[in-house]
């Protein structure tokens, strides 16, 4: 099963495509870098004016790449060059590029696939998307400066509900709670995206790209300890037993034994 961040570029439009078939687009290491390169190109061509984030097939994208996690995650130092320099540089990129991004989603858009939404100026989801973060099933926290980016885009009571109680929400729950801005039919997801598109790049192009600049400047921070300064102690949880299990469970295809092997029941 091949793996990719797909570029595609018609006209004004850049179109990237995340694609891992059979895993719901799940981001592979690979791609993670791949998304990395492709922003970075996209941020230097200066003839255009919009970028669309999509998922290959009826999905966004369905988190990490869990088949590859045993090989890396339990040990501290590879498992922080994984956070801090292969998705945080993905996710920087992204968060980097002077150009409206525009997601359209559809089906999953889990963990990784949330995070990449978040780095999106503007999201359209079909009916049929699904969203959260639900990696406590999985035994490990989110990473700091990625639960920073998540909060900052769903809202404090989202990120919570997603994190501490794996909680997963529709699309017309989403767009309640103003992460997206519209809520279309499967079918209608590619022409209303297409709608947008053509708006957007009618629009200056120059002022486009100032006005995310100033986005950047302006973006108020969640809180006066900056996700920064935690990075520092974030991924001693490597080794724990409660890491293991939860990774080698969701292998197995079967419920994580969290309790009471590695924890204190609750009261």
């Amino acid at each position: 099963m091949g793996s990719a961040v797909k570029l595609d570029i018609s006209g004004y439009c850049a179109r990237v495509t995340l694609s891992h078939s059979g895993c719901f687009n799940a981001m592979s290491r690979a791609m993670w870098r791949e998304l990395k390169q492709v922003f970075e190109v996209l941020q230097q061509n200066l003839a255009l004016r919009c970028v669309v984030v999509t998922g290959e097939g009826s999905h966004f994208c369905s988190g990490g790449d869990i088949s590859e996690y045993a090989s890396f995650r339990f040990a501290e130092d590879s498992l922080r060059n994984f956070h801090e320099v292969e998705v945080w540089g993905g996710l920087q990129a992204m968060l980097d590029c002077d150009l409206p991004v525009i997601a359209l989603i559809d089906g999953n858009c889990m963990g990784a696939g949330l995070e990449i939404a978040s780095c999106c100026d503007i999201r359209i989801a079909s009916t049929l998307a699904r969203f959260g973060a639900p990696i406590g099933k999985l035994g490990f926290p989110m990473a700091p400066r990625e639960a920073e980016l998540v909060m900052r885009a769903v809202g404090e009571l989202t990120a919570r509900e997603m994190l501490l109680a794996a909680s997963v929400f529709d699309a017309a729950e989403m767009l309640r709670r103003g992460f997206v801005g519209s809520v279309v039919l499967p079918a209608q997801l590619l022409p209303d995206g297409q709608t947008l598109i053509d708006k957007v790049c009618a629009l200056a192009p120059a002022a486009a790209r100032q006005n995310k600049q100033s986005f950047r400047v302006l973006a108020p921070v969640l809180r006066a300890q900056s996700a920064t300064n935690l990075v520092a102690n974030a991924y001693r949880y490597a080794d724990t037993a409660e890491h293991r299990e939860g990774i080698q469970a969701f292998v197995d295809k079967r419920p994580p034994q969290f309790l009471p092997a590695f924890l204190p029941r609750c009261a």
